[in-house]
Protein backbone atom coordinates (compact mmCIF):
# COMPACT_ATOMS: atom_id res chain seq x y z
CA UNK A 1 0.00 0.00 0.00
CA UNK A 2 3.06 2.51 0.63
CA UNK A 3 3.95 2.57 -3.28
CA UNK A 4 0.21 3.52 -3.77
CA UNK A 5 0.13 6.11 -1.22
CA UNK A 6 3.24 7.62 -2.26
CA UNK A 7 2.07 7.47 -5.47
CA UNK A 8 -1.11 9.94 -4.78
CA UNK A 9 1.16 11.93 -2.89
CA UNK A 10 3.43 12.66 -6.00
CA UNK A 11 0.30 13.47 -7.92
CA UNK A 12 -1.04 15.61 -5.11
CA UNK A 13 1.88 17.63 -4.73
CA UNK A 14 2.20 17.52 -8.74
CA UNK A 15 -1.50 19.26 -9.02
CA UNK A 16 -0.44 21.71 -6.72
CA UNK A 17 2.63 22.68 -8.46
CA UNK A 18 0.80 23.39 -11.47
CA UNK A 19 -1.74 25.50 -9.13
CA UNK A 20 1.21 27.74 -7.93
CA UNK A 21 2.52 27.95 -11.50
CA UNK A 22 -0.76 28.87 -12.77
CA UNK A 23 -1.19 31.75 -10.65
CA UNK A 24 2.18 32.76 -10.65
CA UNK A 25 1.85 32.99 -14.74
CA UNK A 26 -1.90 34.89 -13.91
CA UNK A 27 0.31 37.40 -11.53
CA UNK A 28 2.53 39.12 -14.85
CA UNK A 29 -0.52 39.54 -16.60
CA UNK A 30 -2.09 36.39 -17.98
CA UNK A 31 -5.71 35.30 -18.41
CA UNK A 32 -6.70 32.82 -16.13
CA UNK A 33 -7.36 30.23 -18.47
CA UNK A 34 -4.33 30.76 -20.82
CA UNK A 35 -2.08 30.64 -17.63
CA UNK A 36 -3.79 27.26 -16.43
CA UNK A 37 -3.07 26.05 -20.12
CA UNK A 38 0.24 27.02 -20.05
CA UNK A 39 1.68 26.01 -16.44
CA UNK A 40 -0.58 22.39 -17.47
CA UNK A 41 1.83 22.17 -20.81
CA UNK A 42 4.83 23.17 -19.36
CA UNK A 43 4.96 20.31 -16.35
CA UNK A 44 3.51 17.91 -18.62
CA UNK A 45 6.53 18.49 -21.30
CA UNK A 46 3.70 18.12 -24.21
CA UNK A 47 5.03 21.86 -25.42
CA UNK A 48 3.29 25.00 -26.64
CA UNK A 49 1.38 25.45 -29.85
CA UNK A 50 -1.12 28.04 -28.76
CA UNK A 51 -0.57 31.77 -30.75
CA UNK A 52 -0.44 32.86 -26.60
CA UNK A 53 3.25 30.69 -26.45
CA UNK A 54 5.47 33.56 -27.69
CA UNK A 55 4.04 36.26 -24.94
CA UNK A 56 4.87 33.85 -22.38
CA UNK A 57 8.66 33.06 -23.99
CA UNK A 58 9.10 36.21 -24.24
CA UNK A 59 8.67 37.50 -20.96
CA UNK A 60 11.64 36.98 -18.88
CA UNK A 61 9.68 36.07 -15.77
CA UNK A 62 7.30 34.11 -17.39
CA UNK A 63 9.96 32.15 -18.84
CA UNK A 64 11.55 31.39 -16.00
CA UNK A 65 7.89 30.22 -14.26
CA UNK A 66 8.30 27.81 -17.23
CA UNK A 67 11.47 26.35 -16.99
CA UNK A 68 10.94 25.47 -13.45
CA UNK A 69 7.66 23.59 -13.96
CA UNK A 70 9.32 21.99 -17.01
CA UNK A 71 12.36 21.01 -14.59
CA UNK A 72 9.82 19.67 -11.64
CA UNK A 73 7.38 18.42 -14.25
CA UNK A 74 9.81 15.98 -15.91
CA UNK A 75 11.39 14.71 -11.95
CA UNK A 76 7.44 14.45 -10.69
CA UNK A 77 6.26 12.81 -13.85
CA UNK A 78 9.27 10.51 -13.61
CA UNK A 79 8.71 9.67 -10.25
CA UNK A 80 5.12 8.82 -10.49
CA UNK A 81 5.59 6.67 -13.35
CA UNK A 82 8.22 4.68 -11.38
CA UNK A 83 6.31 4.41 -8.15
CA UNK A 84 3.10 2.88 -10.08
CA UNK A 85 5.20 0.09 -11.58
CA UNK A 86 7.00 -0.38 -8.13
CA UNK A 87 3.22 -0.60 -6.79
CA UNK A 88 2.19 -3.88 -9.40
CA UNK A 89 5.10 -5.83 -8.70
CA UNK A 90 5.86 -8.95 -7.05
CA UNK A 91 2.29 -8.97 -5.93
CA UNK A 92 -0.81 -11.64 -5.89
CA UNK A 93 -3.75 -11.03 -8.49
CA UNK A 94 -5.95 -10.66 -5.02
CA UNK A 95 -3.36 -7.60 -3.88
CA UNK A 96 -3.22 -5.86 -7.14
CA UNK A 97 -7.23 -5.91 -7.86
CA UNK A 98 -7.42 -4.16 -4.01
CA UNK A 99 -4.52 -1.79 -5.09
CA UNK A 100 -6.33 -0.60 -8.38
CA UNK A 101 -9.71 -0.37 -6.48
CA UNK A 102 -7.59 2.00 -4.03
CA UNK A 103 -5.78 3.59 -6.59
CA UNK A 104 -9.05 4.88 -8.79
CA UNK A 105 -10.56 5.72 -5.58
CA UNK A 106 -7.63 7.74 -4.44
CA UNK A 107 -7.04 9.26 -8.08
CA UNK A 108 -10.76 10.56 -7.53
CA UNK A 109 -11.05 12.24 -4.60
CA UNK A 110 -7.95 14.38 -5.85
CA UNK A 111 -10.08 15.21 -8.68
CA UNK A 112 -13.10 15.93 -6.32
CA UNK A 113 -10.76 18.14 -4.11
CA UNK A 114 -9.23 20.23 -7.14
CA UNK A 115 -12.65 20.61 -8.77
CA UNK A 116 -14.14 22.20 -5.62
CA UNK A 117 -14.73 26.01 -6.17
CA UNK A 118 -14.17 26.45 -2.51
CA UNK A 119 -10.83 24.92 -2.56
CA UNK A 120 -9.83 26.40 -5.60
CA UNK A 121 -10.56 30.18 -3.90
CA UNK A 122 -8.69 29.16 -0.75
CA UNK A 123 -5.40 27.98 -2.93
CA UNK A 124 -5.30 30.68 -5.15
CA UNK A 125 -5.65 32.98 -2.22
CA UNK A 126 -3.15 31.59 -0.30
CA UNK A 127 -0.63 31.21 -3.16
CA UNK A 128 -1.05 35.28 -4.04
CA UNK A 129 -0.56 36.09 -0.70
CA UNK A 130 2.79 33.76 -0.26
CA UNK A 131 4.09 34.83 -4.29
CA UNK A 132 3.28 38.73 -3.29
CA UNK A 133 5.58 38.27 -0.26
CA UNK A 134 8.66 36.31 -1.85
CA UNK A 135 8.48 36.87 -5.50
CA UNK A 136 7.45 40.03 -5.66
CA UNK A 137 9.07 40.22 -9.34
CA UNK A 138 6.12 38.44 -10.52
CA UNK A 139 3.92 41.78 -10.76
CA UNK A 140 5.99 42.99 -13.89
CA UNK A 141 3.49 43.32 -16.37
CA UNK A 142 3.88 42.37 -19.93
CA UNK A 143 2.60 45.81 -21.23
CA UNK A 144 3.23 45.14 -25.19
CA UNK A 145 0.13 42.71 -24.62
CA UNK A 146 -1.81 44.74 -22.62
CA UNK A 147 -1.22 47.47 -25.37
CA UNK A 148 -1.82 45.45 -28.27
CA UNK A 149 2.17 46.83 -28.97
CA UNK A 150 2.66 43.62 -31.22
CA UNK A 151 -0.24 44.31 -33.07
CA UNK A 152 0.26 47.80 -35.01
CA UNK A 153 -0.41 50.01 -31.96
CA UNK A 154 2.48 51.82 -30.33
CA UNK A 155 3.40 54.29 -27.77
CA UNK A 156 5.25 57.50 -28.73
CA UNK A 157 6.54 60.72 -27.29
CA UNK A 158 6.41 63.76 -29.67
CA UNK A 159 8.31 67.34 -28.65
CA UNK A 160 6.12 69.51 -30.19
CA UNK A 161 7.73 72.58 -32.09
CA UNK A 162 6.28 76.09 -32.68
CA UNK A 163 5.52 75.35 -35.93
CA UNK A 164 3.49 71.81 -35.07
CA UNK A 165 0.21 71.40 -35.80
CA UNK A 166 -0.05 70.13 -32.21
CA UNK A 167 1.50 73.79 -30.77
CA UNK A 168 -1.21 76.13 -29.01
CA UNK A 169 -4.13 74.38 -29.53
CA UNK A 170 -6.34 72.35 -26.43
CA UNK A 171 -7.39 68.59 -26.82
CA UNK A 172 -10.75 68.98 -27.52
CA UNK A 173 -9.81 71.00 -30.42
CA UNK A 174 -7.24 68.41 -32.20
CA UNK A 175 -9.99 65.52 -31.51
CA UNK A 176 -7.10 62.81 -31.84
CA UNK A 177 -9.20 60.65 -30.65
CA UNK A 178 -11.13 60.81 -34.18
CA UNK A 179 -7.79 59.88 -35.27
CA UNK A 180 -7.83 56.54 -32.99
CA UNK A 181 -4.85 58.43 -30.68
CA UNK A 182 -5.04 58.79 -26.99
CA UNK A 183 -3.19 61.46 -25.20
CA UNK A 184 -1.75 59.70 -22.20
CA UNK A 185 0.04 62.69 -20.81
CA UNK A 186 2.36 65.82 -21.08
CA UNK A 187 5.46 66.53 -20.05
CA UNK A 188 6.29 70.27 -19.65
CA UNK A 189 8.99 72.54 -18.21
CA UNK A 190 7.53 74.78 -15.63
CA UNK A 191 9.86 77.20 -13.82
CA UNK A 192 13.28 75.16 -14.79
CA UNK A 193 11.47 72.02 -13.78
CA UNK A 194 9.51 68.99 -15.40
CA UNK A 195 5.97 68.32 -14.36
CA UNK A 196 4.20 65.52 -16.09
CA UNK A 197 0.41 65.80 -16.80
CA UNK A 198 -1.42 62.71 -16.55
CA UNK A 199 -4.60 61.92 -18.38
CA UNK A 200 -4.97 64.83 -19.44
CA UNK A 201 -8.70 66.86 -19.85
CA UNK A 202 -10.28 68.45 -23.68
CA UNK A 203 -9.30 71.95 -22.34
CA UNK A 204 -5.64 71.19 -22.05
CA UNK A 205 -3.34 73.43 -24.55
CA UNK A 206 -0.36 71.70 -25.76
CA UNK A 207 2.17 74.49 -25.76
CA UNK A 208 5.66 74.38 -27.72
CA UNK A 209 8.69 72.39 -26.40
CA UNK A 210 5.70 69.94 -24.25
CA UNK A 211 6.53 66.37 -24.89
CA UNK A 212 3.46 64.50 -25.43
CA UNK A 213 2.71 60.68 -24.88
CA UNK A 214 0.86 59.37 -27.29
CA UNK A 215 -1.03 55.84 -27.40
CA UNK A 216 -2.37 54.52 -31.39
CA UNK A 217 -1.91 53.40 -34.04
CA UNK A 218 1.85 53.51 -35.30
CA UNK A 219 1.47 55.02 -38.99
CA UNK A 220 -0.54 57.80 -37.24
CA UNK A 221 2.09 58.39 -34.56
CA UNK A 222 4.76 58.59 -37.04
CA UNK A 223 2.06 61.53 -39.30
CA UNK A 224 1.22 63.29 -36.19
CA UNK A 225 5.60 63.97 -35.13
CA UNK A 226 5.87 65.27 -38.55
CA UNK A 227 2.57 67.35 -39.19
CA UNK A 228 3.07 70.74 -39.51
CA UNK A 229 0.34 73.92 -38.90
CA UNK A 230 -1.69 75.29 -41.71
CA UNK A 231 -3.86 73.98 -44.56
CA UNK A 232 -1.81 71.15 -45.44
CA UNK A 233 -1.90 70.14 -41.46
CA UNK A 234 -5.81 70.41 -41.45
CA UNK A 235 -6.12 68.06 -44.20
CA UNK A 236 -3.95 65.53 -43.05
CA UNK A 237 -6.06 65.29 -40.17
CA UNK A 238 -9.48 64.71 -42.04
CA UNK A 239 -7.30 61.70 -44.10
CA UNK A 240 -6.56 60.62 -40.83
CA UNK A 241 -10.26 60.80 -39.26
CA UNK A 242 -11.27 58.87 -42.44
CA UNK A 243 -8.51 56.02 -42.00
CA UNK A 244 -9.04 55.79 -38.51
CA UNK A 245 -12.88 54.93 -39.23
CA UNK A 246 -11.94 52.27 -42.24
CA UNK A 247 -9.49 50.89 -39.95
CA UNK A 248 -12.25 50.44 -36.69
CA UNK A 249 -14.94 48.76 -39.05
CA UNK A 250 -11.88 46.41 -40.31
CA UNK A 251 -11.03 45.79 -36.46
CA UNK A 252 -14.93 45.07 -35.54
CA UNK A 253 -15.62 42.84 -38.33
CA UNK A 254 -12.36 40.65 -37.49
CA UNK A 255 -13.41 40.59 -33.70
CA UNK A 256 -17.20 39.71 -34.43
CA UNK A 257 -18.68 43.00 -34.03
CA UNK A 258 -21.90 44.02 -35.92
CA UNK A 259 -20.95 47.55 -37.70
Amino acid sequence: MIPIITFLLVVLVSAIIVRIGAVALEMTGLSRDVAAFQAQSAFSGVGFTTSESEYVVSHPVRRRIIRILMLLGSAGITSAIATLVLSFTGITREQAGYRIIVLILGLFALYLFFRSKYIERLMRRAIRRILKKFAPSLRVLDYSQLLGITRGYSIAQIKVKKTSWLANRSLKELQLDKEGVLVLGIYRKVDGREVYLGAPHGDTIILPGDIVVLYGPEEVLASLSKRMRGTKGEKEHEEAVKMAEVRRMQEEKEAGVSV
